[in-house]
């Protein structure tokens, strides 16, 4: 079997105000390859653990789909997506803007309790650039060295971060957010003949699984096996991405889904590979031998 190519996030476009751990930038070729190998183009684009979006953004800029719909249960993070579509998008990229980087100021605004949600929207960008690896979950505390001894203000491009937020609120009218439950939600669309679903939930599976749902994400806990059986019964197609544990694949297996691995590099440029599933991979083969257009390197530190 031939091998991927290790993917450079440098070379794909940025559309996410996030920075978020686990994020799936890398993933955005084989998201278009396998969006691009099916029969229609799909009416829905589901995201059912939406976290910083970046595929449901792609789908959404590059016309893939219809219409993308965006759904996060996170209280934080659904903040962001609510106020980007909805009418205090501009005060969110102005406030932006505005604000004046340091440690006082960041921990003045956070120690601030939030009166409304497009302040919770502020206040979680502002701490997703200027925690620990973006990291939103209790515990994690500020950036102290940071990029190049830039402290607080490594990963604060306020001017790059508006300009996200002003493109992705002109076309909000391709999109749909839902702040709720993504089995039951996804459950929901399972009818749907030309809707298609990427799954990447923010919860590892399995007593080999890295784990790091718990460290990373406030919402860890998942009914595993209960998001498969929802996945056999769409009618429309889907991608799942997971870690590569023993007992995800032994899911996979018993729901009759097929599994492949897709290299990837964390943080600290160890390579890796990440566990993706489907009914159907074998646009991932034909990925494969086809010619590419370029020698992909990463860059752990691209957001």
């Amino acid at each position: 079997m031939a091998k991927s190519k290790v993917v450079n996030v440098a070379a794909v476009k940025k559309l996410s105000p996030f920075r978020y751990p686990g994020g799936k930038t890398w993933l955005v070729p084989y998201a278009k390859a396998w969006l691009a190998s099916l029969p229609h183009k799909p009416t829905n684009f589901i995201e059912p653990f939406a976290g910083g979006g970046i595929i449901s953004l792609t789908v959404g800029f590059d016309g893939l789909a219809d219409r993308v719909t965006m759904i996060e249960l996170d209280d934080d993070v659904a903040s962001v997506w609510q106020t980007i579509f909805g009418a205090n998008a501009k005060w969110l990229w102005r406030r932006i803007e505005e604000f004046e980087i340091s440690v006082e100021n960041v921990k003045k605004e956070l120690e601030s309790r939030s009166t409304s949600i497009r302040q919770k929207a502020f206040q979680t960008i502002l701490k997703n650039r200027t925690y620990h690896g973006g990291i939103l979950a209790a515990g994690s505390g500020l950036i102290k060295s940071g990029e190049a001894g830039k402290g607080i203000s490594s990963r604060w491009y306020a001017n790059t971060l508006s300009k996200r937020i002003q493109g992705i609120y002109e076309l909000r009218s391709k999109f749909d957010f839902i702040q709720g439950d993504g089995i039951s939600l996804l459950n929901s669309y399972a009818k749907e003949e030309n809707i298609v679903a990427f799954i990447d939930p923010p919860y590892t599976a399995g007593k080999n699984g890295k784990r790091a749902g718990k460290r990373l994400y406030n919402h860890n806990q998942l009914d595993h096996e209960a998001l498969f059986d929802v996945a056999s019964k769409l009618k429309g197609d889907f991608l799942m991405t997971y870690d590569n544990d023993t007992e995800v694949r032994d899911l996979a297996r018993k729901f009759g889904f097929v599994t492949d691995l897709i290299p990837m590099k964390n943080t600290h440029h160890a390579e890796m590979t990440e566990l993706v599933i489907g009914r159907n991979l074998d646009w991932l083969s034909d990925m494969r031998k086809a010619k590419p257009v370029n020698q992909w390197l990463f860059d752990p530190n691209a957001d």
